[in-house]
C-alpha cells in the first residue's frame, strides 16, 4: 500500500484486536466506506488491547481470519502495524499514516462503547486533532456517548455520530460462543 502519493485520499481506520473478527466489523466497514465516501478503510489489527485481557486468538490467526472475512471487498485492507511501530497505540498508527500520506484525510471509526472510554486513551485529544472521529451506535452506549467526557471536551464539530442499524454482535459474544 503506497500512501506517499500526492493525491488526497479519504482513508478510514478501524483499529482493534479483532478477537475474533466478525460480520459486524465488516458491516460497519462497508457502511463507513459508503457513508464517508472513503477510498479505502484499514483494519488495524493490534496484538493486544491495553484495556482488556490477553486475546483468545493469536495475532497471526486474527490477521488470517480478518483477511478471509474481507477477501471480497477490495476497499478494506487488513494490516498489523504493532511490530513495525513497536506499539499498539492508536496515536502511533495515526501519526505514522499521516506522515506517509500527508495530504490524505483520515477518519477513525469506533463504536459508541469505545467512545465512552475514549478520554482514557493515550493522546486521545491528539487523535481527534489528527483525524475525524466517526462513531457508530452500539446497544446500551448511545446515550452514554452523548454525555461522555470526550464529547464534552472535544465538542460535536470534531465528531461524527453515524446513524446506522445497531449490530448486535461483538467479539466478546463470539468468544463466549466458542467456549460453550
Amino acid at each position: 500500500m503506497n500512501l506517499k502519493k500526492k493525491i488526497s485520499k479519504k482513508i478510514g481506520i478501524l483499529g482493534g484486536t479483532f478477537d475474533p473478527p466478525h460480520k459486524g466489523h465488516l458491516t460497519i466497514s462497508i457502511f463507513a466506506i459508503k457513508k464517508l465516501k472513503l477510498d479505502f478503510l484499514i483494519w488495524g489489527v493490534t496484538k493486544k488491547n491495553p484495556f482488556k485481557k490477553n486475546p483468545m486468538f493469536s495475532l497471526k490467526k486474527r490477521l488470517l481470519l480478518s483477511k478471509k472475512i474481507v477477501r471480497n471487498n477490495k476497499k478494506i485492507k487488513v494490516h498489523s502495524y504493532d511490530k513495525f511501530l513497536k506499539s499498539s497505540e492508536t496515536i502511533k498508527l495515526i501519526k505514522y499514516l499521516k506522515k506517509k500520506g500527508t495530504k490524505n484525510r483520515y477518519y477513525f471509526i469506533m463504536g459508541s462503547d469505545n467512545f465512552v472510554k475514549f478520554h482514557s486513551w493515550k493522546s486521545w485529544r491528539k487523535i481527534a486533532e489528527l483525524c475525524q472521529i466517526a462513531i457508530f451506535p452500539r446497544a446500551g452506549y448511545v446515550k452514554k456517548s452523548l454525555t461522555s467526557k470526550a464529547l464534552k471536551a472535544l465538542g460535536k464539530e470534531k465528531l461524527m455520530f453515524l446513524r446506522s442499524k445497531m449490530i448486535n454482535i461483538s467479539s466478546s459474544k463470539v468468544r463466549k460462543s466458542y467456549l460453550k
